[in-house]
């Protein structure tokens, strides 16, 4: 799922994840858009349902039921995970002191891919108990929603002409960039033209996986003996059944991301350094704040 960050990452730049899991890296984006991390992560009992509800109606008893199984993945998150957000954000923190590279921003993502597949293993494990639960038509109900989201990003997506493709790449690269440096001058802006002008295509393939992935969902769902296992199997699998074309793309994209990132970063101005800095540091307390509650409470 980490392949994701990537695609959307162009589409978006870091944008929160569109699925069922809020994944390491989106949970922590998109709190840090938020005015009050604290607010919201202090909610996320009452947020995934909502969220949740978006794709399936669930009864009372179902809802009361799904209460009983966050409550333990919730505080599980915020004793064990969020310790782990600190120490990436601390490890950022600390990458500005020095020269930026393409070696430390591919080992900061690939911590963030660690805490990303930590939550999916522990996620499932609850939507899991709650897939018991479900009518099948509720299930039905589930698909169809996933199947119109499919429908929703071909046309989204596909239409587009390789120079528009290009174009949105830059304009997502650039805006969540500047959400956390600020206003990016002319050379930045510059690198940023050239990364995303190496960037390959990614949504057709990422597109057919997909549909492959729902069909598989599909089948997994009629909760026959062994659903459980094997649709760990199939998440745990996802990535060594990726066509070979399609995981040399998304490695291609990371490195040209990662790299674009590093010279951007490692060129930013005084005012974009203190901006940089202030952002990570107000998160990184939150998120301590976020821990010491536990704690107390």
């Amino acid at each position: 799922m980490f392949q994701m960050t990537v695609i959307q990452f162009q589409e978006r730049f870091l944008r929160r994840i569109r699925s069922l899991r809020l994944g390491a890296i989106s949970l922590v984006l998109f709190l840090s858009a938020c005015s009050s991390t604290s607010f919201v992560y202090n909610r996320l009992d009452i947020i995934l349902p909502w969220y949740l509800d978006d794709y399936v109606d669930l009864n009372r008893e179902q809802k009361n039921s799904l209460d009983g199984l966050l409550q333990p993945f919730l505080g599980w998150h915020r004793q064990e995970e969020l310790p782990q957000y600190v120490l990436i954000l601390s490890d950022l923190e600390a990458s500005l002191d020095q020269p930026l590279n393409l070696e430390v921003v591919a080992r900061i993502f690939t911590s963030i891919e660690t805490a990303w597949s930590r939550l999916e293993d522990r996620s499932l494990e609850w939507m899991l108990k709650l897939g018991d639960e479900l009518s099948d038509e509720q299930i039905n109900e589930f698909l169809a929603v996933l199947g119109e989201e499919q429908e929703e990003y071909e046309e989204k997506y596909l239409p587009r002409s390789d120079e528009e493709y290009l174009e949105e790449s830059y304009e997502n690269f650039s805006d969540g960039l500047g959400d956390y440096m600020g206003r990016l001058g002319s050379d930045q802006r510059e690198i940023l033209r050239r990364a995303s002008a190496q960037l390959q295509r990614m949504d057709v393939l990422w597109l057919q996986e997909r549909a492959v992935w729902l069909d598989n969902l599909t089948q997994l769902l009629r909760r026959e003996p062994g659903w459980k296992q094997q649709l760990r199997d199939l998440k745990n699998n996802r990535e060594d059944n990726s066509a070979p074309e399609y995981s040399a793309m998304y490695a291609h994209n990371l490195m040209v991301i990662e790299g674009a990132i590093a010279e951007i970063v490692d060129s930013r101005s005084e005012k974009q350094d203190k901006r940089l800095r202030g952002k990570l540091k107000n998160l990184r307390e939150d998120f301590e704040g976020l821990i010491a509650q536990g704690i107390s409470g």
